[in-house]
């Protein structure tokens, strides 16, 4: 497990396509338990140890998850985020580069609860939310495009359904119209970066989570990204 950044309230790690951030159907073990061990052995506690899941990425998503080591720091996060008082930044690789350079998406997704997937309209329709993202593109390489995204919005399958359907989907989601799989059975979209203010001690808390490591293509289009 990577830690990024730990104080007595607050515990950020870096997340692999892997893993899961609370239980679910599965029955894999997800971080907020593999977390609350990691605190138990660090700190040698004898009881229990409080970790409270603020927000979520999907499994096969990568990178910068906030948990909450108190219930005062879970309450104040819970509301920031509810509020869009975190700003979350993303990076995601696709094969075909979207028509322009940088751009603003507004859509209104319909969440299938049955498919658990999304589908983006141009318009509103009975049961959709609307859903708001930029992007910019910050690498192209002989093969793909590097975007980084910032979420206005927070909707189910967000960035996977508007890239999508803007036919830019994310490299390794055959859900949302790649056209193969990753070898490491995740989507080459990471939570690249996130920036709030501290829910106890108020200073600004900035976070940054390194590319994964076991992926040759993250590391070259992070290179092109530093060199253009």
């Amino acid at each position: 497990m990577e830690v990024l950044y730990e104080d007595n309230h607050i515990i950020i790690v870096n997340k692999t396509s892997s893993e899961i951030v609370q239980g679910d159907k599965t029955g894999d073990k997800p971080l907020s338990e593999i977390i609350k061990e990691w605190l138990k052995e660090k700190y040698s506690k004898p009881g229990n140890v409080f970790v409270g899941v603020t927000h979520r990425l999907d499994r096969p998503v990568s990178g910068v998850v906030v948990f909450a080591k108190t219930s005062k720091a879970l309450s104040r996060l819970n509301d920031m985020f509810r509020l869009g008082d975190v700003k979350k930044t993303y990076w995601a690789i696709v094969k075909n580069a979207p028509k322009y350079e940088s751009q603003t998406l507004i859509h209104h997704i319909y969440r299938n609860e049955k498919t658990n997937k999304s589908i983006a309209y141009d318009s509103p329709r009975k049961g959709t939310k609307e859903a708001e993202l930029s992007y910019k593109v910050i690498a192209v390489s002989d093969r793909y495009n590097l975007l980084e995204i910032n979420l206005k919005t927070g909707r189910h399958h967000q960035i996977r359904c508007q890239l999508s359907k803007i036919g830019s989907p994310i490299k390794g989601d055959l859900k949302y119209g790649a056209e193969r799989s990753n070898a490491n059975g995740g989507i080459s979209l990471h939570a690249r970066s996130i920036e709030f203010i501290h829910p106890v001690s108020k200073k600004i808390i900035s976070i940054t989570a390194p590319v994964p490591k076991d992926d040759k293509l993250w590391a070259d289009m992070e290179r092109i990204a530093e060199n253009q």
